[in-house]
């Protein structure tokens, strides 16, 4: 695998922290280790100083016998009274013996790389005026073998600390590595791969499917970037190739201010259908399913609605139609309110501009556990082979038999994408001939 800068500094970062960890439990562990090794060493003498001293007591005398016991016979033993040594066994060989009495301290340690020595000083009771000397022999010194056993394992043990995290973090770093040959192979072209997810739930996890939703969206995106160059390219060629030659006429010659004044209406209307189908197509491309949930906010779908029938009055009134609300309950929804008003004003629009001149509309708003609007018409129709093409972009049904109904084919796409953009359902039925119905489920 190769060398990460991020795995390096966590190398840092983990050495730096083991090391001060080590270090701290090797003077922790060596320092109590002493001084457990120092009580009991203490406790040892302490005890012998005191049986020593009850022998005396109970033999009323400082015998050269009370010092030859068997539990004496690794002991360095001396009575000293006054400062000299009036009684000892035959193996005390303590040095300075008249030093350590006078001292307040009632035990020393005597320590070097070899050895320990431990030295107790007990003072006798009356009527025996003097002070006991116990002493240990000289006693392999474990605490400093102890100490050049950690300074050797230590360092191992840090390395091997050392190696082990580096494969933990190389194992931890494989989705990275993924993530970054992925990276790497997407381009606008290629979008086709992805990660695959770990099975644990952790960090690594989240990462990978964050990513790969990353992908998802960024293809999502580029399509509808191609779908959107697509479209504008297919549907504005008509309106400016009539722009273009409309001027070009005009200005072959001079002609009469009539002339000119219907070709600025000419080519006033086309820049308006040109503005239309860009604002549609905008409005197509300009959400997805996780930026449109931060447009969402309160709206009242009846007084949208109502709003939006105002708008086609004059329309309905010149076409003679029975425009019929047979259901309008006051429905809040949480929304993107230009999306909500589009998909209402595209829906009215097509069935005011194909309901037949004296016929029904009815609208209905309500709510049943799910939000339902449905509007029904008593229009041309739809024949049933084509229903399932009503949705696409810019696909409108016999264009020959319709050409005095002006349109773009873009506004069930709009009701499809909007509806979808709100977790929505759509479901469209016509018959040729006697009319159609949309109907729509909100969450």
């Amino acid at each position: 695998m190769k060398s990460y800068s991020l795995k390096k500094r966590v190398l840092l970062w983990f050495g730096t922290i083991t090391a001060i960890v080590l270090i701290i439990f090797s003077f922790t562990f060596y320092y109590f280790l002493k001084q457990s090794v120092q009580l009991k060493l203490q406790t040892t003498l302490y005890t012998q100083a005191e049986e020593i001293e009850a022998d005396i007591l109970s033999s009323g005398a400082l015998g050269k016998n009370l010092l030859k016991k068997e539990a004496y016979r690794n002991l360095d033993i001396a009575v000293i009274k006054e400062g000299k040594v009036i009684l000892e066994n035959h193996k005390f060989t303590l040095n300075y013996a008249s030093y350590y009495p006078i001292r307040k301290d009632r035990f020393f340690l005597i320590e070097s790389e070899q050895y320990l020595k431990g030295i107790y000083v007990l003072i006798l009771q009356k009527p025996f005026n003097g002070k006991v000397i116990v002493a240990t022999h000289k006693i392999d010194n474990t605490i400093e073998d102890v100490e050049d056993t950690l300074l050797t394992v230590m360092p191992l043990l840090l390395l091997i600390l050392l190696f082990l995290g580096s494969k933990l973090i190389d194992k931890i770093l494989i989705p990275v590595e993924h993530i970054t040959q992925t990276a790497n192979a997407i381009s606008v072209n290629n979008f086709s791969g992805t990660i695959p997810v770990p099975e644990k739930e952790d960090e690594i996890k989240a990462l990978v499917e964050a990513f790969n939703r990353m992908i998802v969206r960024l293809k999502e995106g580029v399509e509808n970037l191609n779908r959107f160059n697509s479209d504008v390219s297919h549907e504005l060629r008509t309106p400016l190739t009539v722009i273009k030659g409309e001027i070009e006429v005009t200005l072959r010659k001079l002609r009469k201010p009539e002339a000119y004044i219907k070709s600025m209406h000419t080519i006033a209307y086309e820049a308006e259908q040109i503005e239309q189908i860009v604002e549609n197509l905008l409005l197509l491309t300009r959400y997805s399913k996780e930026s449109i949930v931060q447009t969402f906010e309160p709206c009242q779908l009846d007084t949208m609605l109502l709003a939006i029938l105002s708008k086609y009055n004059s329309m309905i009134h010149a076409k003679q139609l029975n425009l019929h609300i047979a259901v309008l309950e006051p429905v809040l929804v949480h929304g993107n309110p230009l999306l909500l008003a589009a998909i209402f004003s595209n829906l009215v629009d097509n069935a005011v501009k194909y309901t037949t001149k004296g016929k029904k509309i009815t609208i209905s708003l309500y709510r049943k556990e799910k939000i339902h609007f449905m509007i029904e018409d008593e229009g041309i129709g739809i024949p049933k082979e084509k229903l399932t093409k009503v949705t696409d972009r810019f696909y409108r049904v016999d264009v020959s038999r319709n050409r005095h109904i002006q349109g773009f084919g873009l506004g069930l796409s709009i009701v499809k994408k909007g509806i979808e953009l709100h977790r929505g359902k759509m479901e469209i039925l016509s018959t040729l001939g006697k009319g159609t119905t949309v109907h729509l489920l909100f969450p």
